[in-house]
């Protein structure tokens, strides 16, 4: 059965406006607390969200949704998305998650996670999706009923889960945090105060439309600047519903996912010695991980592919240049703030600057276009395509790769000088424009950037 309204994160799209209506997100709400209770878990959902105008809207919904077919909800509020996978581990049978991530303030979506606090196995997710097309006709009524309440106690849990990680404590260290005006404004202060850190905070002031605005882990320039300007040792930029962080070192330079990950496998003796990166993930870095003797095992993009990389080679630690980044023994998915205290902690042992470990790697000259073509689904079959492909991988490291929801095909290639680079490139865009229809539609140099 095909999915008619999840993707690969959920269901996204614009607040208020066909899939995001608080009548989806009713039914959703029904299909998913019926789903749970079919398949004997327990009758109790936790939901949260991020500071979107947008939210407690969609929440209410959601939560009457869980409630009319006898689940009981748990509502948190504000907070980030790994916050609710931490709940939903506590003996809940379902958690949800309000939030457009790394969208704009007017998109919001909708995203479950399992009991067990990842992704939803796809056939619960599939035997959703199916209910809610259907008819909610055996619904309890009275004492029955499911029940909403308000309690933060897990959440107070779930923050001295955090100071657990870093038994040195972070006394010492003047930390500039780019909250994004998101889902970590409140609690990434408390966890790095109550460690001990003199926290420089900003954009933090979330007003339901500012979330993301030119700030955050989408704009890591902010967080660089500032870092530099108040004279922080390290600077940490979250996304909206913070489960992903990247990083400023006290000289302004960007500390992505591919640093964060050769900082941490570096430091701490892997076993296995592998960290898991993706086909997007810089041979700079992967010539780095093997010089200290550890292998970068690449996954497809997208962390469901990361996830099960990780499990397939027992990898302590996996992830993208993004940010997302995931350690198995602290949880099933990303979380913004536990990346950034693994990190802080590295560096408070080692008792260096962060500027110190950013000379160690050069990263190699890598650069993504996206292009239009006039069919995605034809575009590698018209003639001499693959074959300048073929040519261009003689030369550089190439992934080329349609778009998912887009008539794009993103076209990264890198290699280990420049010049090599743009010479594959060319090859490869030459051939979409004159064979495919192409044009291109933006062009990114990820040498040193998120490419966002």
């Amino acid at each position: 059965m095909s999915r008619k309204f999840f993707g690969t994160d959920g269901i996204r799209g614009v607040a208020n406006q066909d899939p995001i209506t608080i009548e989806n997100a009713m039914r959703i709400g029904m299909a998913a607390g019926t789903a749970i209770r079919r398949n004997g878990l327990p009758a109790s959902a936790v939901i949260g969200r991020d500071t979107r105008l947008s939210g407690p809207m969609l929440g209410a919904a959601l939560a009457s949704g869980f409630c009319a077919v006898g689940v009981d909800v748990l509502s948190l509020s504000v907070v980030p998305t790994p916050t609710v996978a931490f709940c939903a581990r506590r003996g809940y049978g379902i958690g949800a998650v309000i939030s457009a991530s790394h969208n704009p303030a007017k998109d919001n979506g909708i995203k479950l996670l399992s009991h067990e606090g990842g992704k939803l196995p796809d056939s619960l997710e599939l035997e959703i999706e199916e209910a809610m097309t259907g008819d909610f006709e055996a619904r309890p009524t009275g004492g029955a009923l499911g029940t909403i309440f308000m309690d933060r106690a897990l959440v107070s849990d779930y923050v001295q889960f955090l100071v657990s990680l870093v038994p040195e404590g972070l006394a010492g260290m003047k930390v500039c945090v780019d909250a994004a005006n998101g889902a970590a404004f409140q609690l990434a202060v408390a966890v790095l105060e109550e460690l001990g850190a003199d926290v420089n905070l900003h954009y933090a002031s979330p007003d339901g439309m500012n979330i993301n605005d030119h700030c955050g882990a989408t704009h890591p320039s902010e967080v660089q600047r500032l870092t530099v300007e108040r004279g922080c040792d390290i600077g940490v930029a979250f996304d909206g519903d913070a489960d992903r962080a990247v990083f400023s070192d006290d000289h302004g330079r960007l500390i992505n996912g591919d640093r964060t990950m050769a900082i941490w496998g570096a430091h701490w003796n892997l076993e296995p010695p592998v960290v898991v990166g993706t086909v997007m993930s810089n041979s700079g870095f992967e010539h780095y991980l093997s010089s200290k003797g550890i292998k970068l095992d690449r996954a497809n993009v997208g962390d469901k592919y990361v996830s099960e990389r990780i499990a397939n080679t027992g990898a302590k630690v996996g992830g993208e240049q993004s940010g997302h980044i995931i350690f198995p023994h602290h949880g099933p998915t990303g979380d913004g703030l536990v990346t950034m205290l693994e990190l802080l902690r590295v560096l408070k042992r080692e008792g260096r600057p962060s500027s110190s470990f950013f000379d160690e790697f050069a990263n190699w000259p890598q650069v993504l276009v996206n292009m239009r073509v006039a069919d995605r689904a034809t575009w590698a079959d018209q003639p001499g395509v693959s074959e300048a492909i073929s040519e261009a991988e003689t030369m550089a490291r190439v992934n080329v790769r349609a778009s998912g929801t887009q008539p794009i095909v993103r076209v990264m290639v890198e290699a280990e000088e420049e010049a090599q680079r743009d010479r594959a490139k060319e090859l490869i865009v030459s051939a979409l424009t004159n064979q495919a229809g192409g044009s291109i539609y933006g062009v990114v140099d990820l040498t040193n950037s998120l490419g966002e």
